[in-house]
């Protein structure tokens, strides 16, 4: 709904309501047409001021609209009539103006902004472009290459910046309604034609076609395979080529496109995703609403590898006091300039002061003692990670949270070193730990509630995408990454080469294929798990045999170029060739391709051809059908969690919805006869077998994403 008043005798007052953005539902637009109608009909009103209730001016459409029959007064139409109305309009904008809010505002003839207001048009995020307006009216306001910026990112700007580029009029630092009216008064009676921007042709621009063409190749490299960006420089070219009602028909057709687009419902699905993973909830039956988190003032980070570092900044940013603890002399002086460098960076690309005062460093264990919680970040070694985490229960005070960031070890093996193990819980981070979105937020079988919702909103606090997943080896991401990297190594055995199943993922939208991903984060990572677990073997035998382990298929193609010193881009020489150590270029390597077939020669493999729907089919279906399995095990309480992990933490494409997501919009029914047929090419390989529950879902008719909690939940209790 919108509120009238009329305020200083002669302003017509009108304030959007509609908790918590006050978005532009069917009852807003409405109240919008009625209240603007009302207030130019008044003849004692002489200018009008639009706001939003609760410091915000408006969040933009109503997305829980986007599924339904729309219903009420259509947005375009209404901003024509603020825009073409006879009376000054001036937009209060306080808080944010995003997408159709930043519409409607730019439909207003001047926009008064808060110094700490934002202002974006954020629809390509959801798989849409700006189409009430938008489109066509920026690009005229603050010329072609500033509009093409903002719309095909979606990226927020702050009031200095919109008032920069001349989004707005006037920026203040008062209460912004005060002073709108205040300059609602010294325009009333001026002449509006130079204001309505849709009369306005764009700010002429030197060689557009060139600009375009740049431009256009920039988005499609950097989209992926989304096409809204696409779409948003096609609609942007309009508006530079076209007069005002050409450029809005063709803002509309590219709209009508992309609204009923598969990657539209997956952009969106995202959108909610991301919000119901907060919703966490766990088998005990502990949830986050029942569930009350510690307060934490003050935080420890115990190791200042890559880890630790991230971490410590990431905590420092919040405004945390930290203790950041590393035992080497040399490895805490080179962590301290580390992490003053990227709390500088930080704070410079944000605005603010460095936290620089907030991180204290010491050598000793003991300086932890009256922290409220500790992150342990120490390397990945069990008999390591024991020993801190026994030394810390002695020096910690009583009810301290013991937090681990292990990417796969036993949560609870840790947790029973504890006099407290209710105490105790995994934070996942993903590096660099300060940048990746991701946390993964682990829950053993004696992990108290409180401990899991004191986590989970410190990871809010630090802006993560934070996700509550049970115990087990590798946790969701990881233990969803190893079939789909088996694969991949399977599919070189029988002729593929790094290139080609790089070309196929990253083409499928993947920013790295396994490959790339393998040479930049290092093949001795993997090399030293593989040793842990016991799949290495020395020597050279040859034939099935030598590939077989644990009574399952093996490649020890990666143990063989470890072997051989090849670690990545680390030592210049991985699955690929580059330039010198520490090179991030890629070459294709001649010598990895004869390596190739002396490989497959000795072990009696012979060369097939392999296509890009072979490489998705079973790396992605590998991937997914683990999924279903982590969804039967309840380690992950639904497929939102295990979509959010993939797409925060795991450079799926967003445009893809997540690899649940993704496994229902293939169709069930296809995923399943993919993995069976597969898995009678491959039967030594047990994760091409079907999950139970892939298998049940499709049983019970493969009901819809948002279907399968209701249906795991009758499946089990089936059981």
């Amino acid at each position: 709904m919108a509120e009238y008043n009329r305020v200083s005798e002669c302003v017509g007052l009108i304030t959007l309501r509609n908790p918590p953005v006050n978005a532009l539902s069917a009852a807003v637009r409405q109240g919008i047409v009625d209240t603007v109608q009302r207030a130019l009909s008044d003849p004692n009103v002489k200018s009008v001021v639009i706001c939003g209730q609760n410091g915000i001016f408006c969040g933009g459409a109503d997305i829980k609209e986007f599924g339904s029959n729309m219903t009420g007064p259509p947005l375009i139409p209404m901003i024509h009539a603020i825009e073409s109305a006879n009376k000054p309009v001036v937009a209060a904008i306080e808080g944010s103006a995003l997408g159709g809010g930043l519409e409607l505002a730019l439909g207003c003839h001047y926009r008064i902004a808060h110094s700490k207001a934002r202002l974006g048009l954020p629809e390509v995020s959801l798989g849409l472009l700006p189409a009430a307006g938008g489109s066509q009216r920026l690009p005229r306001l603050i010329g072609v290459p500033a509009a093409l910026n903002l719309i095909t990112t979606g990226r927020h700007v702050t009031a200095a910046e919109a008032l920069q580029l001349g989004i707005v009029d006037q920026v203040t630092d008062h209460n912004t309604v005060d002073a709108a009216v205040k300059f609602a008064l010294s325009v009333a009676g001026r002449s509006l034609d130079p204001r309505r921007i849709s009369t306005h042709p764009c700010p002429q621009q030197p060689d557009l076609d060139a600009l375009f063409e740049e431009v256009m190749q920039k988005v499609r490299q950097s989209a992926r395979g989304a096409i809204a960006p696409i779409a948003c420089v096609q609609a942007v070219r309009a508006a530079a080529t076209l007069p005002y009602a050409q450029g809005m028909e063709r803002e509309r057709e590219l709209m009508a496109t992309l609204f009923t687009s598969g990657q539209a419902r997956a952009l969106q699905y995202c959108f909610f995703a991301e919000r119901a993973v907060g919703r966490w909830r766990m088998p005990s039956g502990a949830r986050w609403d029942t569930s009350k988190p510690r307060p934490v003032h003050k935080a420890a980070v115990i190791g200042l590898g890559t880890m630790g570092r991230g971490i410590t900044v990431a905590l420092a940013q919040t405004g945390l006091s930290v203790i950041a603890v590393e035992t080497q002399e040399k490895q805490l002086m080179e962590a301290k300039q580390a992490i003053s460098g990227m709390l500088e960076r930080g704070a410079k690309r944000r605005g603010v002061a460095p936290a620089l005062d907030g991180v204290i460093y010491s050598q000793n264990i003991q300086a932890v003692a009256d922290v409220d919680l500790v992150i342990e970040a120490v390397f990945e070694d069990i008999a390591l990670k024991t020993k801190v985490f026994q030394q810390l229960s002695a020096v910690c005070k009583p009810g301290t949270l013991l937090c681990t960031n292990t990417s796969a070890l036993d949560v609870d093996q840790l947790a029973s070193e504890t006099p407290n193990p209710e105490l105790v819980v995994g934070m996942h981070f993903f590096a660099p730990a300060h940048v990746m979105k991701l946390l993964e937020v682990v829950y053993g079988p004696r992990s108290s509630p409180q401990a899991v919702a004191t986590a989970m909103q410190l990871g809010k606090k630090m802006g993560k995408a934070s996700v509550a997943v049970g115990n087990c080896r590798g946790f969701v991401g990881n233990r969803m990454l190893k079939p789909y990297i088996e694969e991949a190594f399977f599919l070189l055995e029988e002729g593929a080469t790094p290139e080609l199943v790089d070309q196929a993922l990253e083409e499928f939208g993947f920013p790295m294929g396994v490959f790339r991903m393998s040479d930049l984060s290092g093949l001795d990572v993997g090399w030293r798990v593989r040793k842990g677990d016991g799949l290495v073997e020395p020597g050279t035998a040859s034939g099935r045999s030598a590939r077989i382990r644990q009574g399952r298929r093996y490649s020890p193609l990666g143990d063989l170029l470890c072997e051989e010193g090849r670690f990545g881009q680390k030592t210049g020489r991985g699955w690929y060739q580059y330039d010198k150590p520490g090179s991030r270029v890629a070459r294709s390597d001649p010598w990895l391709h004869s390596f190739l077939g002396a490989y497959r020669a000795q072990h009696g493999l012979v060369a097939r051809r392999i296509d890009h729907q072979e490489v998705l089919e079973r790396c992605l279906y590998a991937l997914i059908n683990e999924g279903f399995h982590i969804l039967d095990d309840g380690i992950a309480a639904g497929p939102e969690d295990i979509d959010v992990i993939y797409v925060s933490g795991y450079g799926w494409p967003r445009h893809r919805g997540g690899p649940m997501f993704y496994a229902n919009m293939v169709g069930l029914a296809k995923v399943l006869e993919r993995l069976e047929h597969y898995q009678q090419l491959h039967p030594e390989v047990p994760h091409l077998q079907p999950s139970s529950l892939l298998r049940r879902l499709v049983a019970s008719g493969s009901p819809p994403i948002h279907k399968w909690g209701e249906a795991i939940k009758k499946l089990h209790s089936q059981l």
